[in-house]
């Protein structure tokens, strides 16, 4: 399945149905008089949240959504149907954004969200309705209001409680196939990750969910590599590992080049609490794990794990800082737990604020 976590699209409800103009002719009926019904209402236009989507590829071949009008009424006073609303289904995590995209309409963080997005018209009142002692033949009738239409953006931001970031080749994707069930593809060059992926973590009874996103480069803010656009998928996450290949040129440098990237892009990720994981130690003898430890602390960190996704060294003290991070109703039963502000679990001290 391709992914897609951005997608235009034009919605437009359904109009309201015509009145109808009409009299009563009945045989030996002598006075019969107006029957018109009243025309039904037109469809709302509905977003749904809906589980088992993890993608908007759907909305890339059809962009154009239109609701149905309301029936006519009829003769006999028969008000015309009222017609159904169109439900457009989205993933959890979408966002529905203005055309300019400079407004959230609506945030879906939970399954079985609806928002109503376009009313339909109201139809449009029948002949029979105008009658009164003075008009008793009234041939006015309204054509129902008319419909609503617009376009707008979706757009994906993935539910993770943990968000991977790094440079490119820093083991994400080996790191994420450790610790979980995310099946990452794994190579030996840079940009192994093309889309972010998810995983799942169980972890001494608990669960949660893992998001890895491809690497960042320096310039990324600016278009640099693959960008930052996935960077929105981390957003919602509580807590973020920066993982620090080892056998890099300069693992210092490293941490500088992500940590200015998160901040250029802002959205509140250079706030978020920080653990850096030196990756790969499998690779390298304890002086030099110590030596670049040392120097990450001197920048600022208060605490460098060390780790290795290929031996599984350094991982089960990682994933427990992890934890005092997610609130204890992060469990097995409540995978993906959505973030709320004022929700910050008990924090312990493995955290690290960011640089200044």
């Amino acid at each position: 399945m391709h992914f897609l976590d951005q997608a235009k699209i034009h919605v437009k409800s359904g109009a309201g149905g015509p009145g109808a103009v009409s009299f009563r002719r009945e045989k030996y009926i002598e006075f019969g008089g107006p029957d018109g019904g009243n025309g039904g209402k037109g469809g709302n236009v509905v977003f749904e949240a809906v589980p088992g989507l993890n993608t908007l590829i759907d909305f890339r071949y059809s962009q154009h959504f239109k609701a149905k009008r309301g029936g006519h009424g009829m003769g006999k006073n028969r008000t015309g149907a009222s017609a159904e609303d169109l439900v457009i289904k989205v993933p959890v995590g979408t966002q529905v954004l203005s055309e300019d995209k400079e407004e959230v309409l609506f945030d879906f963080t939970e399954e079985g969200q609806r928002f109503v997005l376009l009313e339909g018209g109201m139809g449009g009142r029948g002949n029979a309705s105008y009658k009164t002692s003075t008009n008793r033949a009234p041939r006015q009738h309204q054509p129902g209001e008319p419909a609503q239409e617009m376009s707008v953006w979706l757009r994906l931001k993935l539910l993770a409680d943990v968000g991977l970031v790094g440079l490119p080749n820093a083991g994400k994707s080996t790191f994420i196939n450790a610790v979980s069930n995310a099946g990452a593809k794994v190579g030996d060059y840079a940009f192994t990750t093309l889309i972010p992926k998810l995983g799942v973590v169980h972890h001494k009874g608990r669960e949660f969910v893992l998001a890895d996103i491809p690497g960042l480069i320096e310039g990324a803010a600016e278009g640099a590599g693959i960008g930052d656009r996935f960077l929105g998928h981390i957003e919602r996450c509580r807590v973020l590992i920066h993982l620090i290949d080892i056998s890099g040129a300069d693992p210092v440098e490293a941490l500088r080049v992500v940590e200015g990237e998160l901040e250029a892009y802002g959205a509140g990720l250079e706030d978020k609490p920080r653990l850096v994981a030196l990756n790969k130690v499998d690779l390298a003898d304890a002086e030099l794990v110590e030596g670049f430890a040392a120097e990450l602390k001197a920048e600022g960190v208060d605490d460098v794990f060390a780790v290795s996704g290929i031996t599984g060294a350094g991982i089960e003290e990682l994933m427990d800082a992890v934890l005092r991070y997610l609130p204890a109703q992060t469990s097995t039963e409540t995978p993906g737990h959505m973030p709320t502000e004022g929700d910050a679990g008990d924090a312990g001290t493995a955290g690290w604020d960011p640089l200044d």
